[in-house]
């Protein structure tokens, strides 16, 4: 009787950290954190589309200026371990300050590039200033929301960012032809000093109290610089659990770059679009698709969490929010993938072209549909390093996708785009079954190896 009480005193102290902000509060700071983590998203995306002007105005190859974006990809996955590495320590408030500040000297940096060697580094400033928005926001999200709550909000968020994904190319190549490629890093730029304001005045600490590293210092100096090892959340990936659905979500995600990377070679080509605005304007519905995607999944793992709580009367199993991909990395995403490639080769006109677009919407939706389950379980296991852990897995994304992203133009010339797709789609359906051994066999993997996994009275 005396234990019990001591653990319903537990939970309802713990329950109570996620009582500190009101629901309006509570909705701002989500506003905020998703318009922040639309950054990365823009510095990426708005930048293909401006290469070949980029490599007009300052006399170098398309290949020389396409290491910039390489290099850029390089910056948000160190950047992402550095900042979040940090925010452990100093909070999330502080890092995002010092992230913005870097952004907005970085995108000014790219704006007055003269040179090939200025170019390679403020893009990397640029990169690394917001590579901390997306694992930031949704440690950020982690740190105010319940565990029944927080996969509906996590698919709101990434939703957002990821409808970023879409109109970014749109944007890109839209301001590349009728403004100025320059004029748009300053605009990116005049962003984050927008974001570094309203985060000074208004956005509040949100880590639990007595978390964060430099509580726990006895002796602060006014301006207290500690080294924290950036590398360290890596180490959370030996976690079975962890390294499964790290590799089951790049899996996914490699759907999408198959189709959106070489959308100039592919629906460019069979249907006889030349406007780089036009085919800025043909990502949007894959965009709009992760946008719907993220909303819905959110909420049915949220749901799926609370009924398989219910049956087993009140025990908890964090793999049970996975139970909210199959749907979508069983059927929607490889058949999305592998229809767009035979579409493509057999099915030209309007007829076609409409076709690939359902193609990329359903794509959309069903990346997202496995993805957003995914990144709320990784905050769910390891709750209290949920920032580094989500940092860990996009780092690794990027390493990923910059090695397949590289693969799939002389794919396409080799074997050709229905071949490519199939493939994409095999490997999308391998790791839906890498999802469905977490499901099943979870409770064993973290037994194995245990890097702090959270439990019911702590999460």
């Amino acid at each position: 009787m005396v234990s019990e009480e001591r653990h319903l005193l537990v939970a309802t102290a713990h329950e109570a950290i996620y009582d500190r902000f009101v629901p309006d509060q509570k909705r701002w700071i989500v506003f905020h954190v998703s318009f922040v983590g639309l950054l990365p998203i823009l510095v990426q995306g708005t930048f293909v589309p401006s290469i070949s002007q980029v490599a007009k105005d300052l006399g170098l190859t398309h290949a020389a200026v396409s290491l910039a974006f390489s290099l850029s990809i390089l910056g948000i996955g160190i950047g992402a371990l550095v900042w979040t590495a940090y925010s452990s320590f100093y909070g999330r408030r502080l890092i995002y300050l010092w992230g913005m500040l870097l952004l907005c000297v970085g995108s000014c940096g790219v704006s007055l590039s003269t040179s090939f060697q200025s170019l390679l580094f403020w893009r990397f400033v640029q990169a690394f200033g917001c590579a901390g928005a997306l694992s930031l926001g949704a440690g950020v999200i982690g740190d105010i929301y319940k565990l029944e709550e927080r996969g509906t909000v996590l698919g709101v968020f990434f939703g957002v960012t990821l409808l970023g994904q879409a109109v970014a190319p749109f944007l890109g190549g839209a301001a590349t032809k009728y403004w100025s490629w320059r004029n748009l890093h300053y605009s990116i730029g005049a962003w984050g000093l927008l974001e570094m304001l309203l985060i000074y005045f208004l956005f509040p600490e949100t880590s639990h109290p007595g978390t964060l590293g430099i509580d726990k210092v006895m002796r602060r100096r006014w301006i207290h610089i500690t080294w924290v090892n950036p590398l360290s959340s890596l180490w959370l990936l030996r976690s079975p659990n962890l390294f499964a659905v790290m590799l089951a979500s790049a899996l996914m995600t490699n759907t999408v770059y198959t189709l959106l990377v070489p959308m100039a070679y592919t629906i460019g080509v069979r249907y006889g679009i030349t406007n780089e605005a036009i085919i800025g304007a043909c990502f949007l519905p894959n965009g709009l698709g992760s946008f719907t995607g993220s909303l819905v999944a959110g909420r049915l793992s949220d749901i799926i969490v609370r009924r398989w709580r219910e049956k087993r009367r009140g025990v908890w199993c964090p793999e049970d929010r996975l139970r909210a991909t199959w749907i979508g990395g069983l059927i929607i995403v490889p058949l999305s993938v592998g229809a767009s490639g035979l579409i493509a080769t057999y099915i030209g006109g309007p007829m076609g072209l409409a076709l690939n677009i359902l193609c990329l919407f359903a794509n959309g939706v069903g990346v997202d549909s496995v993805m957003t389950p995914i990144n709320s379980y990784i905050v769910d296991t390891v709750h209290s390093r949920s920032a580094e852990a989500t940092a860990a897995c996009m780092a690794s994304w990027f390493l990923i996708m910059s090695a397949t992203t590289t693969l799939i133009i002389p794919l396409i010339e080799r074997i050709g785009v229905v071949w490519t797709d199939i493939i994409a789609a095999v490997l999308a359906v391998v790791g839906q079954r890498i999802i469905f051994l977490t499901i099943r066999y979870g409770d064993r993997m973290r037994a194995t190896v245990d890097v702090g996994f959270s439990t019911m009275e702590n999460n």
